[in-house]
Formats: C-alpha cells, structure tokens, sequence
C-alpha cells in the first residue's frame, strides 16, 4: 500500500521530527525524545499532528437512525455540541473500530474514526446504510490538532473569542479560530491532560499549526509525537484498537461496557446482551510492574503456578511512575484489582499488580 502524507508533512521534517510509517501514514513518532514530548505534556502544553485520523459527515432525516444501528451507544442522547465516545460492534461479537461521534445539530453528524480503519468502517456503515442516509468522507479534506496538556486552554483562548472555559469535557464548539471560520474546537483528548482538539479544513491547516505555536511561545509549546502519545494513553489506560481491541475482543471484555447500551438494537446487541448476562471469560485489565522490567505487546501473563492466563496488549515504562505499566487480557479470576500476575520477559516470570485506571492517579 502507498504511504499517504499529512499536508503538514514537510514542516514534520523541518522541525527535525523521526518520520516512521504508522497506519498507512508517514508520521511524526518524536521530535526530540519520547520522555520530554511526554512531560510537556503532562506538565505543560503540547501540540500533535493527527491529521491521518479519519471523518466522516452523516447527514439527513435518517442520519441517526444509521448511526444508532452500527454504533453501540446511545446516539439520541447527544445534544447540539455534544461529543460521544462509542464503538462499532462486529457481526460475531467483536469490534470493527472505535471512534467518536459528534452531534453538530439535528440531521446532522461528524464520525471520527481511527486512520488504519478508515476504508473498512467507511465499508461497514455504508453496509448498514438502507435508508439513504447522506455519508461523506471528507478524511483528505480536514486536519486535526490535539493541543494537550494543563496550559492548554490559556494558550488556545488567545486565538478566539469563543469561551473555552466553558466548553465541558467531550463538548464542543464551531467559531473564529486564528482567523479562521468554522473550525470546531473540541474538548477531548487521549492524553488526560486536558486540552482541546481543533479540527480545521486542510488549506487553512499551516496558518493555525503556526498560530498556535506563537500563541503558546511563552509557555514553551512543543510539537509532540507518536511515541509520547502511546506513553501518555497507555498511564491513562485508554485503548488502542489494533492492540487493546480488536475484531475478536468484545466492547464488555474491553472493558467497554460503559458505551455498551441495549436501550436499543445495534448490530449484534442480542449477542453482546447474552455474554453481559452471561459474565465474560476474560476482561482487559491495567497492571503495574512491583518487579523491575518492561511490558511489552503479546508478552504471557501467568498466575502465581505459572500458567498462562493471558497476554500483554500494550506496555510501556510509564515516564511519570518510572516504573513499567500495561494493559492485558486475563481470565475474569485473575482481574480484580489487587491481584498479582506475572509477566513473562525473556523467559522471566515478573511480579505485576492489577491495578485501578488511569494508572497514574
């Protein structure tokens, strides 16, 4: 497959940024080291690229009846400005992606999908899409900033007369930004950090990328990578799908039961609804390294006898705890928070501890 560019590849490479291929995409990993970009982060303000994500418009009178049908939350609750983390659930109980969904006003809808899944979501809702509902992929057209971290919002304020301070966790706003009109303005994030998302049509994309930065030259903003956004996510314990979740992990073993709501039909809601009555057999869980060593994606976790009792999915050294962290399936005995599990490195059995999200807090 050809490597696709974000339209701000070429700045990417002048600030001096390790280009790697992630999701089809030429991106940004780190522009200095993964621990600073991460620390700029938590303690300060930082910018990413995540222009490869995808989006897609949903618009007419039966926009959210399709949106209801492959999703596995609960869409009519969304008002105008509202956002909505959700998933869409697969035909034999796992997941096709997760994304979000955000409700402009009536009849109106954006979808914010993951870069590697834009073709096969766009493939799945378009199969569920028997009404006529009016679906655009405008992917190519718009770019994403996610401006993270504690100062933020200050160095953001600077650039619109639109109220930030108001603007509550998973809302959103469209107005003036850096000169430039319609530009939503949306408080999410994966770094739990705070900040805000601006999603922003791609010919205006270098002039707000360098407004903001001289908005926050007095607060040491830094553009950020891939690398230190795994890191960040990861002590949040937020999932990455393609590691975390899958086609063949259910939303309640994922932990998702949360946006997992049977007020309604969606696809295969009968099934997921049995395994919730039912109980799961697995669950994903959070851990923290008690001895020294470092997690890593498909690493066994065992029990105290030394049997397998599931695998690493994502694992770092968490830069704030200095002490390595993950997320891994294990079987549901093993899940309570408080239970020790081993990790398998290099042939060592680690000792780990099951611990609460975020891992940080």
């Amino acid at each position: 497959m050809e490597l696709k560019f974000v339209p701000l590849n070429a700045v990417h490479e002048k600030l001096g940024a390790k280009m790697v291929p992630f999701a089809g995409y030429n991106m940004p990993v780190r522009y200095s080291s993964d621990i600073e970009e991460h620390m700029t982060v938590r303690n300060g303000v930082g910018v990413f690229d995540v222009s490869h994500m995808g989006e897609f418009t949903l618009k007419g009178p039966n926009a959210l009846d399709l949106i209801q049908r492959v999703t596995s939350n609960d869409a009519s609750k969304l008002i105008d400005g509202q956002a909505q983390y959700s998933c869409l659930p697969n035909e034999t109980g796992g997941i096709v992606d997760d994304l979000i969904v955000y409700k402009i006003k009536d009849n109106d809808y954006l979808l914010v999908v993951n870069a590697s899944n834009i073709e096969k979501d766009w493939n799945w809702i378009s199969k569920y899409n028997s009404k006529g509902a009016e679906m655009k992929n405008i992917s190519d057209d718009i770019c994403l900033f996610a401006v993270q971290g504690p100062k933020a919002v200050g160095v953001l304020q600077k650039l619109t007369k639109t109220d930030l301070s108001v603007i509550k966790y998973y809302h959103f706003a469209i107005g003036e930004f850096a000169g430039v009109s319609d530009v939503i303005m949306s408080n999410t994030g994966y770094t739990g950090s705070g900040g805000f998302e601006i999603y922003v049509n791609k010919a205006s994309a270098e002039k707000v990328w360098n407004a903001i930065f001289e908005a926050g030259n007095d607060v040491n903003i830094k553009p950020i990578g891939l690398g230190a956004r795994d890191t960040l996510r990861l002590e949040m314990g937020f999932c990455l799908y393609g590691n975390d979740i899958d086609d063949t992990t259910s939303p309640l073993e994922g932990g998702l039961g949360w946006i997992t709501k049977f007020t309604k039909e969606f696809t295969n809601s009968a099934n997921i609804k049995a395994q919730k009555d039912a109980g799961v057999k697995r669950k994903l869980v959070g851990f923290k390294m008690v001895d020294k060593g470092i997690p890593r994606y498909d690493y066994p976790i065992k029990d105290s006898a030394g049997n397998t009792i599931g695998k690493v999915t994502s694992g770092t050294q968490s830069p704030v705890l200095s002490i390595g962290i993950g997320l891994g399936y294990v079987t549901t005995e093993h899940a309570t928070v408080g239970s020790e599990i081993f990790i398998e490195v290099r042939g060592r059995a680690l000792k780990a501890v099951v611990s609460k999200l975020p891992l940080i807090n």
